[in-house]
């Protein structure tokens, strides 16, 4: 049991402000496996003026010194990962197969690259007789998710240190245990007092709070899109940064020409980890009419042979949903596809065999029309549809006619045919025949799926502001 009482604010743990306390719910058991305090608006005032402190000195400490911070965090990532990756599957639920790999070992690569980036602040571009310089933004707040909680964290803090920026971090309350793990890496490695602040509690007390904030300079935000435009609305009177990482329906473009059993695998596999809970899953599988029928059984096929359960069990591909409340949204998506008139081809149920847990089976619509709720919209759980095309214009017609725009693939017959469809893409990335995440890219969306990015020198960007200085 992982039961946090304090907060750490300006570099020490500190009874908060706020009162009571949240409990963490081990979604594959329903039990309480941990709590975090529930901080306030002066916690948040507190953490916000730590930080302010700080931003003087910091900021001008020399970018070898803050890589060499950035660069011890990532060795307690290493040496504690299976510690981390545990806490994240009893948080979360992702089973043990692939919290290591996914929410841990990705996380910290992504790190370490920042500490060769963080040199990139020490550039002086000469433009006539002007010196351009980066400076760092400033105070920035950090307001998280659930489902991929160390990875989107260390997305925003890594470039946010390299820049020498310093941050108020809030977690989302149905995952915050790794965050307090984080902060005691953090103070293990003696970073500076005030650069690392974490504040938990309520999004309406503790996340409004932040992105409204005066003295807070930017506020970066990954969750849903309607959660999105309202930090957007709360930051805006002050004209603070925004940037935001939201939803996703993204598209598989199967090509006639494709590997097609090759390509369904990889399309089942995609939107089952994390048991859909992933914002960049291709949750709608386009398929060329001529190979509709053929698709249609292999995704069945697939879909059936992978595993659900405990998440603690190495043989689970795919755990419970985070919550109930999660749950309750699934199941209600999956009733309205078939009022809707999808044909439902296994899933839609809560599974017998578990008496315990946020469980729903792995399910799978074909017949999906691209104008049904369904299609449209971001339903975070193993869900996928399959949507017939007639012709290549109609796939990419399809593929684009969403309001989301974060992640998109194709498969295809040869890497050039994929190229010249992912070209056509509205999104902020695509992945061509499986190809894997690269953290050295930017990551981030297109349309109501966001504004800015993460990862790469893309992302320390975010973090900057440019000055030039006439000589």
């Amino acid at each position: 049991m992982l039961n946090h009482k304090t907060l750490f604010i300006g570099g020490r743990w500190q009874t908060p402000s706020g009162q009571g306390i949240a409990e963490v719910i081990n979604p594959a058991t329903e039990e309480v496996c941990g709590s975090v305090p529930l901080g306030d608006e002066l916690d948040v005032e507190n953490a916000v003026a730590a930080a302010r402190r700080a931003f003087a000195s910091w900021s001008r400490t020399p970018s070898s010194v803050r890589a060499g911070y950035i660069r011890a965090l990532a060795e307690q990532l290493r040496n504690r990962a299976d510690e981390m990756a545990a806490v994240i599957t009893t948080e979360l639920g992702m089973p043990v197969q692939w919290c290591r790999s996914v929410q841990v070992d990705g996380p910290i690569i992504g790190l370490e690259q920042y500490v060769e980036l963080a040199h990139l602040m020490d550039e002086v571009r000469e433009v006539g007789n002007s010196l351009v310089i980066r400076e760092a933004v400033g105070v920035c707040a950090f307001i998280n998710p659930w489902n991929y909680p160390l990875h989107q964290l260390i997305g925003k803090l890594a470039p946010a240190l390299a820049a020498g920026c310093t941050v108020v971090v809030k977690p989302s309350q149905e995952t915050p245990l790794h965050a307090f793990l984080l902060a005691q890496m953090i103070e293990d490695i003696g970073l500076p007092a005030g650069v690392f602040n974490l504040v938990s509690g309520p999004g309406s007390k503790v996340g409004e709070a932040l992105a409204k904030h005066p003295d807070v300079d930017m506020v970066s935000f990954t969750g849903s899109t309607g959660a999105g435009v309202r930090v957007a609305q709360a930051a805006a009177p002050s004209v603070k940064r925004v940037c935001l990482e939201l939803g996703g329906k993204s598209p598989l473009l199967i090509a006639e020409d494709a590997d097609l059993a090759a390509a369904v695998r990889y399309g089942v596999q995609d939107v089952m980890i994390n048991s859909g809970q992933t914002c960049t899953a291709l949750t709608r599988m386009l398929l060329p009419a001529s190979r509709y029928a053929e698709a249609v059984e292999l995704a069945l096929a697939e879909t059936l042979s992978l595993p659900m359960g405990d998440p603690l069990d190495p043989q689970s591909f795919l755990g419970p949903m985070c919550s109930a409340g999660q749950k309750r949204t699934v199941l209600d998506y999956i009733k309205v596809g078939q009022q809707e008139g999808a044909r439902l081809l296994c899933g839609g149920d809560t599974p017998s065999a578990f008496e315990r847990g946020f469980y729903v089976s792995p399910t799978l619509f074909a017949d999906v029309d691209n104008r049904m709720r369904i299609a449209q919209e971001e339903i975070f759980g193993p869900v996928l549809c399959l949507i017939p095309y007639a012709d290549e214009a109609q796939a990419i017609q399809i593929a684009n006619d969403s309001p989301f725009g974060l992640s998109s693939g194709v498969w295809a017959g040869s890497a050039e045919r994929a190229l010249q469809l992912g070209r056509q893409m509205r999104a902020g990335q695509c992945f061509l025949n499986g190809a894997a995440f690269n953290y050295q890219a930017p990551f981030g969306g297109y349309k109501q799926s966001g504004n800015g990015r993460e990862w790469g020198e893309e992302g320390l960007n975010e973090f900057v502001e440019v000055k030039a200085i006439q000589v």
